[in-house]
């Protein structure tokens, strides 16, 4: 039976090849991605079974089928009403692209509709227009587009992701106005313009502007926003003591010389309120030879620290403002010119110095005190129990007469001792042989005296 209808199959392809070329539907896709194809038919086959093949359409190149509405990566879905079936091809591969068939069984030879898939990369573009803004401000993007797309849908979506853009825009033609995003169509210059307000930096990023086009992938353009912080071309800080004047200067850009002048206090630039209208004590001079402005305050107020901004241009355009953090003092430490007082803040480090190094010297002294005291205390003590020492000179006075007594004892013993030696005849030439020379003779005297 397939065989038979392959054969026909083949045969009406091969006679229908001149006048079915321009029939064939042409589906892209996005590698990755997933795809719908679509296939109309005739009014009374309803309830036939429709299918999508490839290759011959032989057995084994029925892909899905209406009996069977989900196998593998292929699902089909028939809408009766509409009479259109869809079968959704998932995850694409670069093999997934070629010819394919669109098929109703009918009895005798089927109904085919001929299919190219072609697939491209799930990215954008080769070229990227660059916008540069910062925080707080408005900016537009313009997107333009060729002259065949004038009725067709515009958006815009974050990434840079064109299969998933159109299901994620942040904003279409057909809204114009979504919060802070404005798309505005300029069909006759061919672009349309989507304006963000209120920029963040977390607005910076890849954009994509796309238009719909129901043949074919969408027609992408790509744009990368950068939003940089919102800061001051110069940024400074003043002190300056209550009770008495400052002045405070505002340089400009010199192209900017005839702009109104103003000042400004507010923790942002948005919510300010200006000074030389609501403050009296507040006075502006305008020095259009030094680009700079003045602004006198007679006698400053503990009130008057906190942020201020002066400038030239009411737009906020980066370069034509200073930034200026004000901080008032209540105790008068310095004069830099005259009429013109500027307080300095003691850091902590420095307090913690002044008030913990007299501490620790008052501490010191009285350690030093109480030490000398016990020392004192513990030598009268010693002097209760301990004799009177005798001074030096009387101390070697009696420590030589004792040596002189000691000498005369020792002479006299050794006299003794060696005379006495000397009556023992047996000991003579032992006493004579250890005795001195003055010794000897003075004891043979006594000795023979003594015979005598």
């Amino acid at each position: 039976m397939w065989s038979l209808q392959n054969l026909l199959f083949i045969l009406c392809m091969t006679l229908r090849c001149v006048t079915c070329e321009a029939g064939v539907i042409h589906v892209t896709g996005y590698v990755g991605r997933e795809v719908n194809v679509s296939c109309s038919y005739d009014e009374g086959y309803e309830s036939y079974e429709k299918y999508l093949c490839n290759n011959d359409c032989g057995s084994g190149d029925v892909l899905i089928t209406t009996s069977n509405s989900s196998k593998n990566k292929y699902s089909i879905h028939d809408d009766k009403t509409a009479r259109i079936f869809t079968t959704t091809i998932s995850d694409l591969q670069s093999t997934d692209a070629g010819k394919y068939w669109c098929g109703v069984t009918i009895f005798g030879i089927d109904i085919y509709t001929e299919i190219e898939l072609k697939l491209v990369p799930d990215s954008c573009c080769d070229t990227v227009t660059k916008v540069q803004s910062y925080e707080g401000y408005s900016e537009s993007v313009s997107c333009p587009y060729e002259s065949q797309y004038h009725n067709s849908l515009k958006y815009i979506c974050r990434g840079n992701r064109p299969s998933t853009c159109l299901q994620q825009a942040l904003i279409t033609s057909d809204t114009k106005q979504n919060g802070r995003f404005r798309l505005d169509d300029d069909k006759m210059s061919g672009t349309f313009t989507v304006t963000i307000n209120s920029l963040t930096q977390n607005d910076s990023g890849s954009y994509l502007c796309g238009v719909q086009r129901n043949s074919d992938v969408d027609v992408f353009s790509a744009v990368e926003l950068e939003v940089e912080e919102w800061c001051c071309v110069k940024s400074t800080t003043i002190n300056g003591t209550a009770g008495y004047p400052l002045t405070l200067q505002c340089p400009y850009p010199r192209q900017y010389r005839h702009n109104s002048k103003f000042l400004c206090k507010g923790d942002h630039r948005n919510n300010c309120t200006k000074m030389a209208v609501s403050q009296r004590r507040f006075t502006l001079q305008d020095n259009a030879t030094s680009s700079s402005f003045m602004m006198k305050i007679t006698a400053l107020e503990a009130d008057d620290a906190g942020t201020y901004w002066c400038g030239t241009d009411s737009q906020w355009r980066v370069g034509n403002y200073t930034k200026i953090e004000l901080s008032v003092f209540l105790q008068h430490t310095s004069t830099v010119t005259p009429g013109t007082t500027v307080g300095t803040r003691i850091p902590d480090a420095a307090l913690y110095v002044v008030y913990t190094v007299p501490v620790a010297l008052l501490l010191m002294c009285v350690l030093v005190i109480v030490y000398k005291y016990r020392c004192l205390k513990a030598g009268d003590t010693t002097s209760k129990h301990t004799p009177k020492t005798k001074s030096s000179k009387e101390v070697m006075g009696a420590t030589g007469s004792r040596i002189y007594e000691n000498q005369e004892s020792v002479l006299t013993y050794k006299k003794q001792r060696t005379c006495s030696h000397h009556e023992d005849p047996g000991r003579d030439e032992e006493v004579y042989a250890n005795m001195p020379t003055t010794e000897e003779i003075h004891c043979n005297e006594s000795f023979h005296n003594r015979k005598t």
